[in-house]
């Protein structure tokens, strides 16, 4: 008994800096801004931004941002993510269920936020690529987090984790920034779209515990 305590106070401060910096604090900066949105807001400094930014166009960048932009969006992750979630099945079960609640569940909550907030798109200048939905928030950034997040939540316990976290955090980077760059999102639906997702799959995690094996003690708790 005394060892499954000592237990339980050594994770638990992990535990709250986790449910406090990954998904509380996210969650209230993404639900302020959803409600200055709603309430017909805008943020000023954002379309400024956007414009400096085209302003460092180039053929070469342009090709860039749409490789980025191809790569994170749903007709690539999505079949990638099924191919991952076939691999896991085998793996076990928890870990499917992570995956599948993680990746289409970011998938879906983006789908509702869109509808309800409806935000119009920037329209700047001529852009590369046509975008007909809501714009909050970034599916694109949304996605990309999701997934990223939660491949670095399975690979945490493996020598992996420092590679993809790195570049996975550098992928989602991208792909949100290829969104700025190409005029079809603002600064506000990329981070919240980033924000979001990230704290979607911590949530799901601390349901599910996936990488703890039933009956032991962190599972307790």
């Amino acid at each position: 008994m005394s060892t499954l305590l000592s237990h339980r106070h050594r994770i638990r401060p992990v535990a709250l800096l986790r449910l406090f910096l990954g998904i509380l604090l996210p969650l209230l900066l993404v639900g302020a801004v959803a409600e200055d949105l709603l309430e017909g807001q805008s943020f000023a400094p954002e379309t400024p931004f956007l414009l400096w930014l085209h302003h460092f166009a180039t053929p070469r960048l342009d090709r860039i941002a749409l490789l980025f932009t191809t790569i994170g969006g749903a007709p690539i992750i999505a079949p990638v993510s099924a191919l991952i979630l076939a691999v896991l099945w085998f793996r076990g079960h928890r870990l499917a269920a992570f995956w599948s609640l993680s990746v289409a569940g970011a998938a879906a909550l983006n789908i509702v936020m869109k509808l309800l907030l409806h935000r119009s798109r920037p329209d700047l200048w001529p852009r590369l690529v046509q975008e007909h939905d809501a714009s909050f928030p970034s599916g694109h950034s949304m996605y990309s987090a999701a997934f990223v997040a939660a491949l670095i939540l399975l690979a945490w316990r493996t020598p992996y984790r420092w590679p993809a976290l790195v570049l996975g955090v550098a992928f989602t980077g991208l792909v949100g920034i290829s969104r700025l760059y190409l005029g079809v999102h603002y600064p506000t639906d990329v981070l919240c779209g980033w924000l979001t997702g990230a704290a979607w799959v911590l949530g799901v995690y601390g349901l599910l515990h996936p990488l703890t094996p039933h009956g032991s003690k962190e599972n307790a708790t």
